[in-house]
C-alpha cells in the first residue's frame, strides 16, 4: 500500500496536526485528533469523516492494510517517517495511526428523545479525564445521551478522546448552557434528579423508570443554584467514611446503573 511520504516537521499537514493539539486550533479549523485503531474505528463507524490519516513508517512492517475502511482513494492517507511520527504523537502508544476528523455540531435539538429516555447531564466538568470516563459509562449503560452544560473544557480535547476510549463518538452528546438545558428538559417532560449534598435524600429511594435526567456538578463546587432550584428531586450517594464526595465519574456510574437496574437493564 503506497501513500505519500512525509519526513519534515515543516510539512503543512504536520503543522496543521500540531495546531490541533490546542483548543484554539481545533476551533479555528473545526477539526480534531484521534489516535489508535479502536478510537479511529469507532469514530468512522459513528459517522465521523476523516480529514487526514497519518501512518507510521513502522506500521507496515507489521501490517499489510489499515484496520478500517477509509475511502475509495488514498489522498487523505500519509506515511510518516518513524522519528517524526513519535514527535507528533500525543499518546505513547498510538498503534502507529493518527487521524484528523471533521468535528460535529452538538446541540440539544440533535438529541433523539425516545419514549422513556435516560440522560446524563454534567455541569462545568473541569477535568478531561473525568468527562472521558463519564462518556465511557454512558456508552456502557447505553443512555440516550450526555449533555455537557457550561463546558470549561473542549469536548475534543485529546485527553477526553483518549480517556473515553472512543465512546465520545458512540454516545450522543449535546453542549448547551444550563438555562437552555432546563427549558429543554421541562418542554420534553423529563424529570431531573440533581446530585447534591444539602437537603437531599439517598438516590436509591427514587424511581428512575420514567423519563429521567441525572445531573452532576463539579467535585469542588457542586451544581449551580440554578440547577438546585429547578431540579425535580435532590439526591445523594451515602458517604460512610471521612470524605463527603466521590470522583464525579464514579458518582455518574453508580447512579446511572441504578437507573438502568430499575429499568431491567
Amino acid at each position: 500500500m503506497e501513500f505519500e511520504f512525509i519526513s519534515s516537521q515543516q510539512n503543512p499537514k504536520i503543522k496543521l496536526l500540531n495546531e490541533l493539539y490546542q483548543s484554539k486550533g481545533r476551533k479555528k479549523h473545526k477539526l480534531f485528533i484521534a489516535e489508535g485503531n479502536r478510537e479511529i474505528s469507532i469514530a468512522i463507524k459513528s459517522g465521523y469523516i476523516p480529514h487526514l490519516i497519518f501512518i507510521s513508517q513502522d506500521y507496515f512492517k507489521k501490517h499489510n492494510a489499515l484496520p478500517f475502511e477509509v475511502t475509495a482513494n488514498n489522498n487523505i492517507c500519509f506515511q510518516v517517517e518513524s522519528k517524526l511520527f513519535s514527535k507528533i504523537s500525543y499518546r505513547e502508544d498510538t498503534e502507529g495511526i493518527i487521524a484528523v476528523f471533521n468535528w460535529k455540531e452538538h446541540g440539544l435539538l440533535d438529541l433523539n428523545i425516545t419514549d422513556n429516555p435516560l440522560f446524563i447531564i454534567v455541569e462545568s466538568v473541569e477535568k478531561p479525564g473525568n468527562l472521558g470516563a463519564i462518556l465511557r459509562t454512558a456508552d456502557a449503560a447505553k443512555v440516550d445521551g450526555v449533555i455537557v452544560c457550561n463546558p470549561v473544557i473542549d469536548l475534543y480535547n485529546p485527553n477526553v478522546v483518549r480517556s473515553s476510549i472512543g465512546c465520545i463518538f458512540s454516545v450522543p452528546v449535546a453542549i448547551a448552557n444550563t438555562s437552555d438545558t432546563i427549558a429543554w428538559l421541562k418542554h420534553n417532560n423529563i424529570k431531573t434528579y440533581a446530585a447534591a449534598l444539602q437537603n437531599a435524600d439517598y438516590y436509591h429511594l427514587y424511581d428512575y423508570t420514567q423519563p429521567t435526567a441525572i445531573v452532576f456538578g463539579t467535585e469542588a463546587d457542586g451544581l449551580s443554584d440554578e440547577w438546585i432550584e429547578n431540579a425535580d428531586y435532590i439526591v445523594k450517594i451515602p458517604m460512610l467514611g471521612t470524605i463527603d464526595s466521590l470522583n464525579v465519574s464514579n458518582a455518574v456510574a453508580i447512579m446511572t446503573f441504578e437507573a438502568k437496574r430499575q429499568r431491567g437493564f
